[in-house]
């Protein structure tokens, strides 16, 4: 069983301080697991197609009744995640999961590989998933092999999962596939081993989260944004609020200029470019002799508990460059929306082929900000470069052009609010929940009609 998380957890603590402001404040700082997975590309038997707190009680099935999902009631629907965490797969998966709880359907969750101990982050989301009436079952056994077999749907997520199905479900393995829906996130290379991903010509479809992703997969093989989220972004004294609290937590005034990068701190999410391109962008104020408000980089995604190589090398480099008292690390954490209402500009600097959609993206031009992005993956379809955003190369060639990007914010007021307000009208109109139950919907549709067909044959 899970141990319960500590008393400096993340996901809660961040509302203790705020509890005497709205309880619907509250409820944003204890989680937010939002979803974009809006630009869906649909790949069925290999062919590419562009279809572009309920606990499941009588009440929230009522309240969903004109759902697109609709169609769903009472389905059994089983979902296999690689992992449990705070990346963005198993949240996108999450999001989908309560969807269909809130319409009425039975759902069964599968975490494939889990840590020999289970950690706070695992345990606050896996209880989520139980607070919403999730059955959450081992990833061996009987019981999993047998939800399997008699699922109406079964949802494989990331190219990872694949490894699930044979040690599992072994001669039962042809019986299941034509009731499989594959939903894939990653675009990286390693991703595409045979062992990964040699039953995806015979499931019943493949959902892939951009068009980008999807035409990379099909070369290589043959909205929701959470609602309390949302509330938080339109709500002007919620964002005050969250705002000075988060900048005083800082010791950032109210007038500097906070340019946030917010993903778990690897290589791939690029930390370390974009640092380099802040320490060039002072650079350059300076010998430009800009007057432009103070300005300050922070990394929320760090790992206080067990500080990695890179993030070592990235805080040797801030303290090399005299920069320490303009950059700052924050923690991981559930609760985005409190740095959201804090910051100024999002940047997106996920590197190689970059983010397959970009879930933070959605959310940052939610909250009005403009987005830095490198103009790579699904960040290309998120950001339209010039009016909510500015997009520079991936790789080290784009360090300078993301330096000319944060001068060119920082010295422009009134294009970073443009910017924020052409984002915020983009988000209402793409990016959300009813545009991905709908997408989603007629994904759903199509798999549980090949499933029919199969079994009739």
């Amino acid at each position: 069983m899970a141990k319960a998380p500590s008393s400096s957890a993340a996901v809660a603590a961040e509302g203790r301080g705020l509890a005497h402001h709205r309880t619907r404040l509250l409820l944003l700082l204890l989680v937010a697991v939002a979803a974009s997975a809006s630009t869906v590309g649909f790949l069925l038997r290999g062919a590419l197609r562009d279809p572009c707190d309920a606990h499941g009680d009588h009440a929230s099935v009522a309240a969903a009744s004109g759902s697109p999902l609709e169609f769903m009631r009472s389905k059994l629907v089983l979902l296999v995640s690689h992992e449990l965490s705070l990346s963005g797969g198993p949240l996108l998966l999450m999001e989908l999961t309560f969807l269909l709880r809130h319409v009425g359907s039975q759902v069964v969750w599968i975490t494939n590989q889990r840590s020999e101990e289970t950690n706070d982050v695992t345990y606050s989301l896996e209880h989520k998933m139980l607070n919403h009436g999730v059955q959450v079952l081992p990833a061996r056994g009987q019981e999993a092999v047998d939800t399997a077999r008699k699922a109406d749907l079964v949802i494989l997520n990331t190219a990872v999962a694949g490894k699930w199905l044979d040690p599992v479900l072994k001669n039962h393995v042809p019986e299941v596939l034509p009731k499989i829906l594959w939903w894939i996130h990653e675009m990286r290379g390693h991703y595409f081993k045979l062992e990964y991903v040699k039953h995806l010509p015979f499931v019943a479809g493949a959902m892939i989260d951009s068009h980008t992703t999807a035409e990379y997969w099909k070369s290589r093989t043959s909205d929701r944004l959470n609602k309390e989220l949302m509330e938080v972004a339109e709500d002007g004294v919620a964002r005050r609020v969250l705002r000075e609290h988060i900048r005083e937590s800082l010791g950032v005034r109210s007038e500097d200029l906070l340019f946030a990068i917010i993903n778990s701190v690897s290589r791939g999410k690029g930390q370390d470019l974009f640092l380099q391109a802040f320490y060039q962008s002072l650079q350059l104020i300076k010998q430009q002799k800009l007057k432009v408000p103070t300005m300050h980089a922070i990394v929320v995604g760090s790992d206080m508990n067990a500080q990695t190589k890179f993030e070592t090398q990235l805080r040797d480099f801030v303290v090399k460059n005299g920069i320490h008292d303009r950059v700052h690390f924050v923690n991981k954490t559930l609760a985005v929306a409190p740095y959201l209402a804090a910051i100024d500009v999002l940047v997106q600097n996920s590197q190689a082929r970059g983010e397959c959609f970009g879930r933070i993206t959605i959310e940052a031009m939610a909250f009005k900000l403009p987005v830095l992005g490198t103009a790579a993956g699904g960040t290309t379809e998120i950001v339209v470069d010039g009016s909510t955003g500015l997009l520079h190369p991936a790789g080290k060639e784009g360090v300078a052009p993301l330096a000319k990007n944060i001068v060119r914010l920082a010295s422009r007021a009134e294009q970073r609010a443009s910017m924020g307000k052409k984002g915020y009208d983009r988000v209402k109109e793409r990016f959300m929940e009813h545009h991905m139950a709908e997408r989603i919907a007629a994904v759903l549709k199509e798999v549980l009609r090949k499933s029919r067909q199969h079994t009739r044959s």
